[in-house]
């Protein structure tokens, strides 16, 4: 018995090893990233060729599957308004891309769970996260998976279960003059709870736009917010005692002046980062930058 349950497990670390092999082998290939040239450490436009209706522009955060061979975006004709929006998909089979699949209408920020089986989204508010399971011929109609008196925004689940969530403040945050905190979200047995994450990752203001690594590492937050929302990229690591260390700005060829920046998202296979960028609904499209090379400098040491 015991030699049936090594080779069931010799097994499954080689059907483990052969789906990784073969993930990194597509994310390494010139077909990944909708075929796009990669860029360096500076930012460039996302395939701005990506099929957008007339009068629409692509906007917020995308997402891509572990395996690379799908893609989710937003398109929408308001930064105001998701009246208009569209979640969408693009698929690689057969050896090439295919053309845009709408998910779900008015419908934004596409997020997958950590073993890609839900697809989470939010309608155009604060306090709901919307949910679709994958089927065998795509994803099933969303359904309203969190709708709370208190704010929900930017959902992201981890590894470990948490989620993180732009949220409602908590007393301390409101003496510090902040308006909306980057909160830790723990759910058991139909229980949520939201708690801020404090200072200093938390400034006056509004707080809500962010990314966070599976591990929960590190964390990508839009700061230095300006009344109108203009802000910039900036990271902050969790530290041994589960505090957050001082964001650090990813730097000038990030943050090269006044304009709205957010959707936030770090590419499966660490490599690139990927974000909203406009100073006004004309120019925004979704920017990516060479992201693994800049996190090893930032990351503290020792």
């Amino acid at each position: 018995m015991k030699l049936k349950r090594l080779a069931i497990t010799l097994i499954g670390v080689i059907s483990c090893c052969q789906l990784l092999s073969a993930q990194k082998s597509f994310w390494d290939s010139p077909d990944a990233y909708l075929g796009q040239p990669r860029p360096s450490g500076t930012p460039a436009v996302f395939a701005p060729g990506l099929p957008a209706e007339k009068g629409t522009f692509i906007m917020g955060r995308v997402a891509f599957s572990q395996d690379g061979k799908e893609f989710y975006f937003t398109q929408n004709d308001s930064w105001e308004s998701g009246a208009h929006a569209k979640l969408e998909m693009i698929r690689y089979a057969d050896k090439q891309w295919g053309k845009p699949v709408v998910i779900a209408e008015q419908k934004l920020s596409p997020t997958l769970s950590m073993d890609g089986q839900t697809l989470y989204m939010r309608k155009p508010d604060m306090k709901s996260v919307w949910q679709a399971h994958r089927t065998a011929g795509g994803w099933s109609e969303p359904a309203a998976f969190l709708e709370k008196p208190f704010g929900v925004y930017d959902f992201m689940p981890t590894l470990s279960g948490n989620a993180y969530v732009g949220s409602d403040p908590d007393a301390d945050d409101v003496k510090n003059g902040i308006t909306n905190s980057f909160s830790v979200m723990t759910m058991l047995n139909g229980d949520v709870k939201v708690k801020s994450l404090g200072r200093p990752i938390n400034e006056p203001g509004f707080n809500g736009d962010l990314y966070v690594a599976p591990d929960e590492s590190y964390m990508i937050v839009s700061a230095k917010e300006t009344q109108t929302y203009q802000s910039e990229l900036y990271i902050s690591f969790r530290k041994p005692d589960l505090t957050w260390s001082v964001p650090v700005s990813l730097g000038p060829n990030i943050n090269d002046g006044l304009a709205h920046r957010w959707g936030q998202y770090v590419s499966p296979d660490g490599k690139y980062l990927f974000y909203s960028h406009g100073t006004s609904e004309k120019d925004c499209a979704i920017y990516w930058v060479r992201f693994d090379k800049l996190l090893k400098s930032l990351r503290p040491k020792g």
